[in-house]
């Protein structure tokens, strides 16, 4: 669907975008994550033919957007981190006239965005101004305003921004809904646990750089090289810390307060299986026996600390 192969942007002598490469197959929500300045943004407006590289190609549906940015618009909707709003229309109004960008008419216009606003929960604002909707309705607007031409890609820059709990949560769902209809969705936030959740893959930028990326499950196991599995349990605190060293594959356990303890293990899900079986065999009463995940954030600072050395 998407392949970006060396992409470099220099504003004279600072690197924006430095040798980016990836593959974004067709159905992936696929997430940036990186701080201010990362080269998220950047790399987003080249592949929307919004901003020129200085070299190295964006390939959509094996068209190079950097050659033919053009030949592409119609296949590419994208929601910006800001963006304008004409305060003085309608919310049917404001959709309509994007609609007509694209030259879509009649009938055919009206059945469009109304499907649209419901699509985003908005068909109860139809009539109100779009400077009366909060920021999240404005969000979900914004949204619905980048599908009127029905692209094959999705490109949202921070598309939760200033959304409050509720609004994120409905943003997310949309996300999900898009998908499961053939949409391929690239999205960058700073809201790291909600990109965990969200995306099927995700790239780490910093300073312009790719340092990582896979999905979520694939960047635990390069940084940590195991995995954790946390048990707690009633009583037999001494006797779990036994099972668990005498099994093999297990490299390290350490309490975690009363009645818990983690242990680090390489291993698949039918090795977790065999370890809680054991477990029960021996008797000791668990509680609960689950794998711990690496936090996003803690990720991100462990693979770009060397960055910034």
């Amino acid at each position: 669907m998407l392949k970006i192969e060396n992409l470099c942007k220099r504003y004279g002598r600072f690197q924006a975008v430095n040798n980016l490469n990836l593959h974004i197959p067709k159905g992936e929500i696929f997430g940036f994550v990186g701080p201010n300045g990362a080269g998220k943004t950047t790399t987003m407006k080249i592949m929307c033919g919004l901003l020129s590289a200085t070299s190295g190609k964006v390939i959509i549906n094996d068209i190079d957007v950097i050659d033919k940015p053009r030949a592409l618009k119609s296949k590419i909707g994208y929601m910006p981190d800001f963006f304008g709003v004409y305060d003085d229309l309608k919310v049917t109004e404001y959709m309509e006239f994007y609609a007509s960008i694209y030259d879509i008419k009649g009938s055919e216009r009206k059945k469009i965005c109304m499907d649209l606003l419901e699509l985003v929960d908005l068909v109860d604002k139809k009539d109100f101004y779009v400077d009366s909707l909060s920021r999240g309705m404005k969000q979900r607007l914004c949204l619905a305003r980048s599908l009127v031409h029905n692209p094959d890609l999705l490109v949202l820059d921070e598309p939760a921004s200033g959304m409050d709990p509720r609004a994120r949560v409905e943003m997310k769902e949309i996300l999900r809904t898009l998908r499961s209809m053939g949409k391929t969705i690239v999205v960058s936030s700073h809201i790291l646990p909600e990109l965990s959740e969200l995306c099927t893959s995700l790239v780490i930028m910093e300073k312009g750089q790719a340092v990582m990326s896979g999905t979520v499950e694939e960047i635990v196991k390069k940084v940590y090289h195991s995995q954790i599995i946390r048990v707690k349990v009633i009583d037999k605190l001494e006797e779990t810390i036994r099972v668990l060293q005498e099994y093999p594959n297990v490299d390290g356990v350490d309490t975690r307060g009363e009645n818990v303890v983690e242990a680090a293990f390489k291993g698949d899900d039918k090795f977790m299986s065999d370890l809680l079986i054991r477990l029960v065999e021996n008797n000791i009463p668990v509680v609960s026996f689950n794998q711990l995940d690496g936090s996003l954030e803690d990720i991100f600072m462990k693979v770009t600390a060397s960055l910034e050395e």
